[in-house]
């Protein structure tokens, strides 16, 4: 749970919200709002995967491949930081996508060391459905889920 107050610390130092030692009851109301809201989102992403043959953390693994921004190389410790998961636990999510044809591994060109890693057709084709899906999911949720992120950032002078 530590991340999560780094995290909202974070996003009050962002955004410039009033953070004090001093919490009134609707503060945990939000807080507790915005963390459910996050949890129902999580729990269709989850269901999603299931449904589409995939285990959450596949899916996720899918979607942080394809989403690295422009520049960062596509290796493992890339995506086991990206997934906060340890190096091996992210080989593991590899091996197993890999052996289902969803991803490829490449040496690369000038290192051949180093490898990279790629999105397969099939793997393009399940996480543009996935993704389809979320997006649409996003867009029946996403209001109330900015609703109660708002309400959680808002200081105890709100």
């Amino acid at each position: 749970m530590d991340w999560a107050v780094a995290l909202l610390a974070n996003i009050a130092t962002r955004y410039n919200v009033v953070v004090t030692n001093q919490l009134a009851l609707s503060d945990y109301q939000a807080l507790a709002e915005f963390r459910y809201q996050i949890r129902r989102f999580l729990h269709f992403s989850e269901q999603a995967a299931r449904h589409a043959g995939l285990e959450p953390q596949q899916h996720q693994m899918l979607l942080v491949l394809k989403g690295l921004p422009r520049g960062v190389r596509p290796r493992v410790a890339e995506l086991a930081s990206r997934l906060q998961v340890k190096h091996h636990t992210a080989v593991e999510l590899i091996d197993r996508l890999a052996k289902r044809g969803y991803i490829r591994r490449q040496r690369a060109p000038k290192d051949q060391r180093e490898v990279l890693l790629e999105l397969t057709p099939r793997g393009e084709t399940i996480l543009r459905k996935l993704s389809l899906h979320h997006k649409a999911e996003l867009g029946s949720r996403g209001k109330i889920l900015i609703t109660a992120l708002k309400r959680a950032m808002r200081g105890t002078r709100a």
